[in-house]
């Protein structure tokens, strides 16, 4: 098993980044051009704690090594992962954790995100990915296929905060227009 985790501090509040999370594989971000879709699954608030736990299916597109695709016989294009969230508006809280479906019998990804408040006007997003590949007796294969794996998601971790970070400034910007545009109507 490899584990990759990343660190990234944000300077927007946690209101903002727990309003954009939703729409961080939208038309505004430019970087997640992969994602294919986004399907929901359910979405339920535990009356009693407030937690709002969402399931969604993530459909997107990955390439992988060619050595990798010869030795599967298969080109790993379209792949599956599921995401579970909670929204923990008590202690401003997400927690996303992924599980990758697609040749799950052949590599296991287990993916975790964390969003938590550094004072007013900051949001730290913590990420750790654990990666095994499931090659039995294989161990050079296997640290290969971990190598790559950690690699691109060394690549995706720039790319996710680059594509993040403009989800934020439009969110920012279109919530600040339409908050004035409210407050023009009431003075009218």
């Amino acid at each position: 098993m490899k584990v990759f985790s990343n660190s990234v501090t944000f300077d927007y509040s946690w209101d903002e980044v727990s309003t954009a999370n939703w729409r961080k594989y939208g038309p505004w971000n430019n970087k997640s051009e992969h994602v294919i879709a986004v399907d929901t699954l359910s979405r339920e608030v535990d009356p009693e704690t407030g937690i709002m736990r969402t399931e969604r299916l993530i459909t997107c597109k990955q390439s992988c090594p060619d050595w990798i695709k010869t030795i599967m016989g298969t080109n790993f294009e379209n792949q599956h992962v599921f995401e579970a969230s909670y929204v923990d508006p008590a202690n401003k809280t997400i927690t996303m954790v992924s599980q990758n479906l697609t040749y799950n019998n052949l590599v296991n990804i287990q993916e975790e995100v964390i969003y938590r408040p550094l004072g007013a006007h900051q949001t730290q997003f913590q990420q750790t990915a654990n990666i095994t590949a499931l090659c039995g007796g294989w161990q050079r294969i296997k640290n290969s296929i971990e190598d790559s794996l950690v690699h691109k998601f060394k690549e995706n971790a720039v790319k996710g905060r680059e594509g993040f970070e403009r989800v934020l400034e439009m969110s920012r910007k279109v919530f600040a227009e339409e908050k004035e545009r409210q407050q023009q109507m009431v003075v009218m």
